[in-house]
């Protein structure tokens, strides 16, 4: 399935009748928290967003976070409006009572993470990882992943030693051989693998979906949909622009990256664009991933995911036209 972009015209007569809604309020700023990854850096550096909003009296300011659960927890403290998580984030944030609604979503990328092993590593197969130490950041996208290719191994999560820490203390730990194993995401992975000769163990193919998910505190969401409402459009607009230029997109990203542009080309080939609100698919293969995690008792009661979905205005999911 497949959501065209929104078509400006009716995205402001969209608004005006939001406006006249006595349940809806105005906003005075959005603040937005971004990764060193995705579509939502490349909206920053294009400001484009800045100038939509400023038409509602809307400023935009930006946070960035090393990954999917520091930012849900700035949503939680209520720091931030609205950001940009993997899959397995908003499950722990969800089970963790933050009031929270998933937006919408990026296609699949399941290249776009990975579980790496030192070049000269004697693991081989995902067998090998049994009793091995692996680190990873705790509740992330790659979390999932580490769970499912554990189970296609035929190993339980208490087979393996887990090490949580961020990207970068992770990565340290790589390097100096305190782990044998690291679960990651881009641009660290790809990173990773030029940098350091990281051998691939195994990506997220035919594991996992690596969605990417925009997600807004429920309390804005409702009161602003709005400016929700242009976001999504202004993602959807940018990840079009970055799927028809991705030279030019990896040219863009690699100082903001802080990498060099051939890993930057790599980050970019591997992601998703197209953000879409959330299909009922898209639901379903999130619950999968709260169940997965309750089973191995690192969620403590079963979720809902269809309780934390935000329902778009009716005009604009009428608006959306989808085809094959």
């Amino acid at each position: 399935m497949r959501v065209k972009p929104l078509h400006r015209g009716w995205v402001a007569a969209l608004l005006l009748a939001l406006s006249l809604d006595a349940t809806v309020q105005a906003a005075e700023t959005l603040r937005v928290g971004y990764q060193k990854y995705g579509t939502l850096v490349l909206l920053k550096a294009r400001s484009t967003l800045e100038k939509r909003l400023a038409e509602q009296g809307v400023t935009v300011q930006w946070t960035e976070f090393p990954g999917g659960p520091q930012l849900l927890e700035g949503l939680n403290v209520g720091s931030i409006d609205f950001g940009v998580t993997g899959e397995t984030p908003p499950v722990f944030a969800q089970a963790a009572g933050a009031d929270l609604v998933y937006v919408a979503h990026e296609p699949p990328a399941p290249t776009s993470e990975a579980i790496l092993v030192p070049k000269d590593s004697s693991i081989q197969t995902l067998a090998d990882l049994k009793g091995k130490r692996i680190v990873l950041n705790k509740g992330s996208n790659v979390h999932y992943l580490l769970v499912r290719a554990l189970e296609k191994a035929g190993l339980k999560y208490s087979d393996i030693q887990p090490i949580y820490l961020p990207p970068a203390d992770a990565r340290a730990a790589f390097e100096r051989g305190s782990a044998d194993a690291w679960v990651i995401w881009d641009p660290y992975q790809a990173a990773a693998e030029k940098q350091l000769q990281a051998r691939t163990l195994t990506d997220g193919t035919g594991l996992v979906d690596n969605h990417q998910f925009y997600l807004s505190t429920r309390p804005y969401a409702q009161q602003h949909p709005q400016v929700i409402a242009t976001l999504v459009d202004e993602v959807r607009s940018v990840g079009e622009w970055a799927k028809a230029n991705p030279e030019e997109v990896a040219k863009q990203v690699a100082p903001l990256l802080g990498l060099p542009e051939d890993i930057a080309r790599t980050v970019v080939a591997r992601q998703g664009y197209g953000a879409q609100f959330i299909s009922p698919e898209v639901v379903t293969a999130q619950q999968k991933i709260a169940d997965a995690f309750t089973q191995i008792r690192l969620i403590p009661k079963t979720l809902a995911v269809r309780d934390v979905i935000w329902t778009p205005p009716a005009n604009l999911a009428q608006r959306a036209e989808v085809k094959p």
